[in-house]
C-alpha cells in the first residue's frame, strides 16, 4: 500500500494514470504523505496537473517531507532505453540530491523552477507532440489521396525541415498497422484537458491545442482511447475511405 510504502522507504516514485489517481495516492490517512518518514522524498513522474503539484508540495513541506513533479517524455522507447526527458518542477536543493537518480532514468534532465513547473513543462511538451502527430497523419492521409507511395513520401519528408520524432517513429507504426500503445490515446487526451484547462486560467486561446483536444475526444469515443496515440491516423483513414465511397457512387 502506498502508507506501507512509504513507511518503509527513503525515495518513493509514482507514476500513475491520472490526477485523480494521484491524489488517492499521495493524500488522506493511508496516503503518501501522511505515512513518509521526516526528510524523505516522494517523485511525482505522472503527467498531472500543476496546481495539484503544488499541493502535494506545500503538503508535504508541512511534514519535513520533500516532494518533485518530474513528469517524463520519450515514450516506451525512451522508457526502455533509459533515455526519457525529465522535467522537474521543485526546490533547487531537493533537485539537486535525486538527480543522479533521475539521471539513470533519463538523458535530459533539467529543473524547470518550483513546484508545479515540471508540469507545466510537460503540457507544453504534449502541445507539440499533439501538432506534430496529427501534422504527420495529415501528410501521409494527403499522399494516400494523391495516388503517392507513402513509404517513399516518408523517407523524402523525414530527412528534411518536416522531420520530427512523431514523424520518425509513430509515421511508420501507422503504415504498417500498428495502432498499439507506446503512449494510450486516452492518456493523451487527459493531458490535453489538463492543458487546455490551464491556458484557460491564464487566458490563452490555443486553436491547434483545441483541435487537438476535439480530435482526440472524438477518436476515443469512437473506441480506440485503448490504442496508442497514433490510431489518430485510423480517423483520417475512415475520413478519406468515406470520400472515395461517395466519389464512385
Amino acid at each position: 500500500s502506498p502508507a506501507a510504502l512509504a513507511a518503509a522507504s527513503d525515495i518513493v516514485f509514482t507514476m500513475v494514470g491520472y490526477p485523480s489517481d494521484v491524489e488517492s495516492v499521495y493524500f488522506g490517512p493511508e496516503g503518501l504523505i501522511a505515512n513518509a518518514k521526516s526528510g524523505s522524498y516522494l517523485i511525482d513522474t505522472t503527467t498531472s496537473k500543476p496546481d495539484l503539484a503544488r499541493r502535494i508540495a506545500k503538503e508535504a513541506a508541512s511534514r519535513g517531507v520533500h516532494a518533485l513533479d518530474a513528469p517524463v517524455s520519450g515514450g516506451d522507447v525512451g522508457a526502455r532505453n533509459a533515455s526519457l526527458t525529465i522535467m522537474a518542477g521543485a526546490d533547487e536543493r531537493d533537485f539537486a540530491a535525486v538527480k543522479p537518480l533521475l539521471e539513470i532514468l533519463g538523458k535530459t534532465v533539467i529543473l524547470q523552477g518550483g513546484p508545479g513547473a515540471g508540469q507545466h513543462t510537460k503540457m507544453a511538451n504534449q502541445i507539440i507532440i499533439a501538432a506534430n502527430l496529427m501534422g504527420a497523419v495529415e501528410a501521409l492521409t494527403y499522399a494516400k489521396a494523391a495516388g503517392l507511395d507513402p513509404r517513399a513520401v516518408l523517407a523524402s519528408i523525414g530527412a528534411g525541415s518536416a522531420g520530427s520524432w512523431q514523424l520518425s517513429n509513430m509515421a511508420p507504426r501507422m503504415l504498417d498497422g500498428d495502432f498499439e500503445p507506446g503512449f494510450y490515446a486516452k492518456h493523451l487526451l487527459k493531458d490535453l484537458r489538463i492543458a487546455l484547462d490551464a491556458a484557460h486560467e491564464m487566458k490563452l486561446e490555443l486553436p491547434l491545442l483545441g483541435l487537438a483536444e476535439r480530435l482526440f475526444a472524438l477518436l476515443c469515443d469512437k473506441g480506440y482511447s485503448e490504442k496508442g496515440t497514433q490510431a489518430l491516423y485510423l480517423l483520417y483513414e475512415a475520413s478519406l475511405a468515406g470520400l472515395a465511397g461517395s466519389a464512385r457512387k
